[in-house]
């Protein structure tokens, strides 16, 4: 359509007539000359706007949905963080739980063997140089160790330290078939020589073959020369089994370790051994025995008497039936009525 005079005229025109409907469309409210035309089309294009709709909706909560993805995924995302962080918080409060456990039960042997021990921890297990039970520990020349000492836990002996390394050495364990010290019975202070056999119990020879042992009995270390490569008086283990000697100038036994080799994490390296020797100090103290009650023998009846009957001086007899006895902590009194 070109722009002449007569196309604005007519333009002009429409514009007023749209204000004047609008007009009187507001000012008659509900009785609006408009609204029944209003109402014809809303019916008429009222199925078309939801068809419309219902077409259109889909693709927009699609959008919507891709939108969104990338915030859904981080969201995720931050929380499987926050749940493995969670997870390995308490992971580190039992581990640490555990070590201090350790720790504690180290120093206590070492408090009462009068050892100087250096702490570490077992960062490796396996075979190293041609031994097949060996630790590396986290420790070093730097931490003041040195070749041939001795390697103990909250148990007892872990083993003797072989080779050392500026911040880490390597630990010969006391089940490896190549370790061998000194041992001495709990008591009797028997004397004798202990090997390990893996995962078997050491064997301990004894050099006495009339040593009087039993399935129980005690073994701590001897100890060597200058406390190197072991102090004296470390707990080793307990008697599971005797062989019998058949006479030989010496007598086998076996000795079940007090640690458990497969389960080592905190150690401690003696830098320094006693001033004495410890003997049998440092070993646990035994469990005392329960004192159970012993039942009362059956009491006779005097001469003249019959079971069950009372006594001239109306006394009630002993019962003939088995009593407990137990004590008392308040003493009753008898009146004298």
């Amino acid at each position: 359509m070109r722009d002449t005079k007569e196309s604005r005229l007519l333009l002009v025109l429409l514009v007023v007539v749209a204000l004047a409907l609008i007009t009187v469309d507001i000012r008659g409210g509900e009785n609006s000359p408009l609204d029944r035309p209003r109402r014809v089309a809303q019916s008429a294009f009222g199925p078309v706007e939801n068809a419309v709709s219902g077409v259109v909706d889909p693709v927009g909560n699609a959008v919507d949905a891709v939108r969104d993805s990338g915030r859904d995924s981080s969201t995720i995302k931050r929380l499987e963080q926050e749940n493995t962080q969670l997870k390995q918080q308490l992971g580190s409060k039992d581990t640490t739980r555990a070590r201090a456990q350790e720790l504690d039960k180290l120093l206590k042997v070492a408090g009462a063997g009068q050892y100087t021990v250096k702490g570490a921890q077992v960062i490796a297990i396996g075979a190293a140089q041609g031994f097949s039970w060996t630790i590396t520990i986290d420790s070093g020349s730097n931490d003041g160790l040195k070749r041939d000492m001795t390697v103990i836990n909250g148990d007892g002996l872990v083993g003797r330290v072989t080779t050392v390394g500026r911040s880490t050495s390597t630990v010969l364990l006391a089940n490896d078939p190549d370790f061998t010290v000194g041992t001495r019975l709990e008591g009797s202070q028997e004397i004798g020589f202990a090997t390990g056999q893996g995962n078997r119990p050491l064997r301990d020879q004894l050099l006495n073959g009339k040593a009087d042992v039993h399935k129980g009995d005690r073994v701590v270390s001897f100890g060597s020369d200058k406390d190197k490569p072991f102090v004296p008086g470390v707990p080793v283990g307990k008697v599971v089994s005797v062989e019998p000697s058949d006479g030989n100038l010496t007598k086998t036994v076996e000795v079940q370790p007090y640690v458990g080799f497969t389960k080592l994490d905190v150690v401690g390296v003696v830098v320094v051994g006693p001033r004495t020797d410890p003997r049998d100090s440092v070993l646990p103290a035994k469990p005392t025995p329960s004192h159970t009650a012993k039942p009362k023998p059956k009491s006779t009846p005097s001469p003249g008497d019959t079971p069950g009957s009372g006594s001239s001086d109306g006394a009630v007899p002993p019962s003939t039936e088995p009593t407990t006895s137990t004590t008392s902590t308040n003493p009753t009194s008898t009146d004298g009525d």
